[in-house]
This record gives structure tokens, sequence and C-alpha cells, in this order.
């Protein structure tokens, strides 16, 4: 998971676009998002014409999506609807990458090579070509598309009783984005399929917190222009956000049900956060002024965070990093692993709801629809397994990286020009054996970052007055020291 979001618009000025195309270079990633192979594009362009079929037609469900508004590589659509015993109905269509990807194609070493769509603050380098990715595999809205289509039935409680995935062509409707869907929502605008999406949302985060799930609702940097000059900021998430992912792990938890039973799979898997992060962790509370009793769980501690408080926002940001060690596990054979939870989901999980964005998710798609069907998983499936966790590590450090640079690319860019100015902060982190080294998070503008330079102990947990040293995007640092 992501420690923090950041979104750049028309504020990607020049040296935030130099030391952003240095960070490509440095990486060796793609300037385009259309820098594929000649074969490559040959094949995706191909693929677009004349891709595998379903005989299944579902287009009579009106599908929608939810994505932020500028996105156009939609891999998920959804229809709910209440069923005759109380219970709910979950259509949830995921785009079928492999209508379009033959096994040992140029296209499909390439998405072997890439792995994973990388978001830079100022645009993304796509798993799949565009002309895929964001064209003939996605879901968009008034176009008849290939997809696996899953059918979830759940009880009056939210409840999984029943699941079916089967290739299907779907038409989603309607293209909807978070502050839309939460706006009709809470004015009662919404038609029954998306008011739905509130009640089902609700259930679902009532059961997971019933085992003891966790979903980070991590605010999001962004850049906002203001008299010509930019500066940070956080958006909270909207409950809306948490519902519509609520569908996304209602899915994945299915989907690992049916490849356990099957015997073949790939998990996501997390082990348990040891007691010296936890303990980092309550240490970041106390800083922040978070109350957390030492009766109360780590989860029902975030489940009560307000990310729209700035204090909270930062201990959200800092209770990502209890999440590292995430991994992919897979089994054969009926050798299912042992654990193989994922600790955030409080159960078995798997990835397999954003195949144009993530490998993996495309085997883990054709693992679901064979066990369903009673059938062998594809060769191609098969012998693609062992590698994946491997692939998928590599691939996530490498977009972790891109996070981590971009971001400190971006706030380095936006204080170049404050170099020697005055703010309040708060001390959230000291590193035990240099006291007077740690991390310091602003309210405003909204930056996390390192304050060094002093030579006394920093006050953990206090307020305190300091100067930024440091911020040049071309070494992507922001240093703070003692005011």
């Amino acid at each position: 998971m992501p420690r923090r979001h950041i979104h750049v618009t028309g504020a990607a000025e020049a040296p935030l676009r130099a030391a952003l195309r240095a960070l490509r270079t440095e990486l060796g990633i793609p300037e385009s998002p259309e820098d594929f192979p000649p074969a490559v594009l040959a094949e995706a362009e191909a693929a677009a014409k004349a891709p595998r079929l379903p005989a299944h037609d579902a287009t009579d469900l009106p599908f929608f999506t939810v994505d932020p508004p500028t996105s156009t590589d939609l891999d998920q659509a959804m229809h709910l609807a209440r069923r005759a015993d109380g219970g709910y109905r979950v259509h949830y269509a995921i785009a079928d990458v492999a209508a379009f990807v033959a096994p040992g194609s140029a296209l499909d070493a390439e998405a072997h090579r890439r792995v994973l769509t990388l978001y830079f603050p100022d645009g993304r380098v796509p798993l799949h070509p565009t002309v895929l990715s964001e064209g003939a595999a996605s879901l968009l809205p008034g176009e008849v598309r290939p997809a696996l289509l899953w059918r979830i039935d759940l009880d009056a409680e939210g409840r999984r009783v029943a699941t079916d995935v089967r290739r299907a062509l779907v038409r989603s409707r309607a293209k909807l984005d978070y502050e839309g869907v939460q706006r009709r929502i809470d004015t009662g605008t919404a038609e029954e399929p998306l008011a739905l999406l509130r009640e089902i949302g609700r259930l679902r985060e009532a059961l997971e917190a019933e085992r003891g799930g966790i979903s980070l609702n991590v605010p999001e940097q962004e850049i906002v222009e203001h008299d010509h000059t930019y500066s940070l900021a956080y958006r909270a998430p909207l409950p809306a956000d948490g519902w519509n992912a609520q569908i996304s792990l209602l899915t994945g938890m299915a989907a690992a049900d049916l490849m356990t039973a099957a015997g073949t799979g790939i998990l996501r898997t997390l082990p348990t956060a040891p007691d010296g992060a936890v303990a980092r962790l309550r240490r970041s509370a106390r800083a922040l002024g978070v109350d957390w009793p030492h009766h109360v769980s780590y989860a029902d501690v975030v489940r009560a965070a307000d990310p729209t408080d700035p204090r909270q926002a930062a201990f959200l940001q800092e209770c990502t990093t209890l999440l590292r060690g995430a991994g992919y596990t897979v089994f054969t054979d009926g050798l299912v692993p042992t654990p193989a939870m994922h600790a955030a989901v409080a159960d078995e999980y798997t990835h397999c709801t954003a195949p144009l964005r993530r490998l993996v998710d495309r085997y883990a798609g054709e693992l679901c629809v064979a066990a369903v069907a009673g059938d062998e998983p594809p060769e191609w499936v098969r012998a693609a397994l062992p590698a994946l966790p491997d692939e998928m590590a590599t691939g996530a450090r490498r977009a972790n990286t891109v996070e981590r640079e971009s971001v400190d690319i971006v706030e380095a860019a936006l204080l170049r020009e404050r170099i020697g100015e005055i703010f309040d902060a708060y001390v959230i982190d000291v590193k035990e054996r240099e006291p007077s080294v740690g991390t310091v998070h602003l309210d405003d503008p909204a930056v996390v970052a390192r304050i060094a330079g002093g030579d006394t102990r920093l006050p953990l947990g206090e307020w305190l007055r300091v100067r930024l040293a440091e911020a040049d995007p071309g070494t992507a640092k922001v240093r703070f020291a003692p005011a």
C-alpha cells in the first residue's frame, strides 16, 4: 500500500518536470505512455480490433464505474441489487485482459517486464499500451467489453453466501467519480443500484471490524493553486472511497476462497506486524496526541482516526509502516500454505480486480474462472505461477521508489523558493541513536520531512518552530532544522 498519494495538475512547473524526467531516466522508465517496443504496439493494435469474445451476454445489466474523474483505465464496473430474501446481489465486472493478451506474445512479455502501472505526479506509465488499457479493454461507458463477471450473493448482514464468475460481455452505462457518488448518495438522488453502495459498504465495513481487519483511509497530498502560487494540502478520503473499496475487497476474498478450494492459486499475504513496529507506532500516536489506550487494538484506533484532522492524518500515514512485508504466496496441488492470511484484511485474500494495472490479477482471474467451471487451470497460468511472486516484488520495489522519490521531488519543487522560512511542525519521530534527527509533520504546507542540524534532543510529540534548510528537486530532498 502506498505510504503517500500525491496528485499534480498544472502545478508541474519547469524545475519539477525536469526533476521527474531525471527520475524516469535514472530508473530506466519510459518518458511517454506510448513508449512501447514496436512489436508490442503492433500486437496491441491487432488485439484491440479482434479480442477473444465470450458467448455469454450480460449487456442488459446497467453497470457503472467509480474512479477518479480523469481516469480512463477502468478495470471494474458494478451493479448492485436487492434479493428477494432480504440480501443483496453484487455483480462486479473486471476487465478481461486475457481476451487481448496472448500467452507468450511480445505483449505478454512486456507486461511481465513492467509488472505494474507506475504513477508519477505528472502522469502514469501504463502496464499495457493505452490502445488497450485506456481503450479496447477499458470498461468505458457505452462500450461493449469482454469481462470476467463476478456474481456474489450476500445475506441481509452482508455475509457472502454464493459466488460465481464467468466470462461475459458487459456494457457500463455511467462513469462516476467519488465526489459525485458521495453527493448523490448524501442528497438522496442516487438510484437504487448506486444507493446500495453505501448500504452494502457499511455492512462490509462492520464485518471487517468484526473479524479484526482494517482499511487505512490515508489522506492524499494534493497541489493547490491560489493567487498564482502553489501549496501542498491533504485531501481526506470520502466515505464513498471506502464503500467502493469494500466491493473490491469482497471480490478478492471470494477469489481466495475459490482458489484454496480448487487447490491452485496465488494469495496476497501480509504477516502480523511485529511488536516493535506496533510500539513505534504507539510512540508516534503519543507524539501526535492520538488517544490509544493500552487495551485498544491497533485496528480499532485506526478505524476511529479522522483523516480530516491534521494530527490524525499524520498518524494514518505513519500506520502504513505496519503494512510492510506484504507479498504473494503461490500454492499448487492442494498444498495451501499455513498461515495464508493477509493481516490487514484479516482473512485469505488475493488481488484480482485491477488487471489493467497489475500483472498478477490476470492470472488470479483465470484461476477463478477455471475453479468455478470445474476445469484445470490453463497450462500457461500454471507455468507462470512460480515466478509471479518475485516478479511482483520487483515491480513493487520499483513502484515504491517512484512514489517515494516523486513525493520528495514535488515537496522540494514547491518549497524551493521558501528556504529560510519558519514553520510550525509536530515532531512525530526521533531517532533513538541520533536524538537530534527525526521527522516532522507540517499542517501547512502538507509536508512530512526530515529534520536535522540541531545539537539538542528533539521534543518528541511537541510543537516545534522549524526552519526550511534545504529544498532541491534536483536531489529530491527537503530538510528542516530547529529554528
